[in-house]
């Protein structure tokens, strides 16, 4: 099933959606350096499926607006619009699936609007309590040894001007990287001070097993179009999310939860703790079900499409049995 698109005004932004079925929605947030696009293959199964499949451009990305503003890109704001998505569509609450920043997007919607969550279904980015010092803090510690993306990122104008030289090299060069076919914490042998382009190995040519030339096309040509000011605005935004969170220390999400990861995820591996599942499982009330995915990395709804087709509509029919 073909998506349409829209626009709707959330009283933040103009927000681009893509949309497809009918029935209970069910709402796809993405990542960086993503689009809507990264989920169009979940949309095609689980609009056919039965479900109102939609997935937004956030914040910064693709069609979507991309405000100027630091404070414009936290998760509260954000929230904002999604809750605005929800009014536009009539609906008291919906299945909700994230990865990256979408996933930690999703964390903070069951912390602050539970009541507008049926469920979540997350991706690689598990759930961890509120750290006791700002994000910052520890990757200026981790920078200090080697190349750190998440360091780099964080001065206005210099990531933004670098990946703008090569969007698609920088874009190949990632997806590549973070996929179940490299190791991506290889990327920490280079030294601080290092374009995050020369850090990352160079890419197979396209196609690949799991992302075809016309699929890296589309996504590639939003952001020629845009650059990626957007979307690092959002890890520019990290540390006031953490601020905005205070009142939230030690909670955690109380709504249904369901979690799905690459065997060979880095941010499972070397972003999320020492022991990220034990720390999830301790921490959520309602995690329903956790499944490792063979061999797939940071896309893993790209690279392993049926298992997490097959995943998500397993919790989507249980949610809304």
């Amino acid at each position: 099933m073909t998506p349409t698109h829209r626009f709707i005004d959330t009283g933040g932004v103009r927000m681009h959606i893509a949309e497809a079925g009918g029935g209970d929605p069910v709402i796809f947030c993405h990542g960086f350096p993503h689009t809507w696009y990264v989920w169009h293959r979940q949309l095609a199964a689980v609009s056919a499926a039965g479900y109102r499949a939609i997935a937004p451009d956030l914040r910064g990305a693709g069609r979507t607006e991309a405000p100027a503003a630091i404070d414009d890109y936290t998760n509260e704001a954000v929230i904002g619009d999604l809750l605005a998505l929800l009014d536009d569509i009539g609906a008291e609450q919906a299945v909700f699936a994230g990865v990256d920043f979408g996933a930690a997007l999703l964390w903070e919607l069951g912390l602050r609007a539970p009541e507008r969550v049926r469920g979540l279904v997350v991706l690689n980015n598990p759930f961890a309590p509120r750290a006791p010092k700002r994000p910052g803090y520890y990757w200026a510690k981790m920078a200090e040894r080697h190349f750190l993306h998440l360091q780099y990122f964080l001065e206005p104008g210099v990531a933004d001007a670098h990946l703008a030289e090569q969007p698609r090299e920088f874009l190949s060069r990632v997806y590549y990287a973070l996929s179940g076919d490299f190791h991506y914490l290889d990327v920490w042998q280079n030294p601080p001070g290092t374009r995050y382009i020369d850090a990352l190995p160079e890419a197979p040519e396209l196609p690949w097993s799991w992302l075809s030339a016309g699929e890296f096309d589309t996504l590639a040509a939003d952001f020629e179009r845009t650059g990626f000011t957007g979307g690092l605005n959002w890890y520019r935004a990290i540390d006031r999310n953490w601020e905005l969170t205070e009142e939230y220390a030690g909670a955690a999400p109380q709504v249904p939860v369901y979690f799905a990861y690459g065997e060979k995820d880095p941010d499972m591996e070397g972003f999320s703790g020492r022991d990220p599942l034990d720390t999830m499982r301790a921490a959520l009330p309602d995690l329903r079900a956790v499944q490792r995915i063979p061999g797939a990395g940071h896309l893993v709804q790209l690279e392993s499409t049926t298992a997490v087709n097959e995943f998500l509509l397993g919790a989507v029919g249980e949610l809304t049995a």
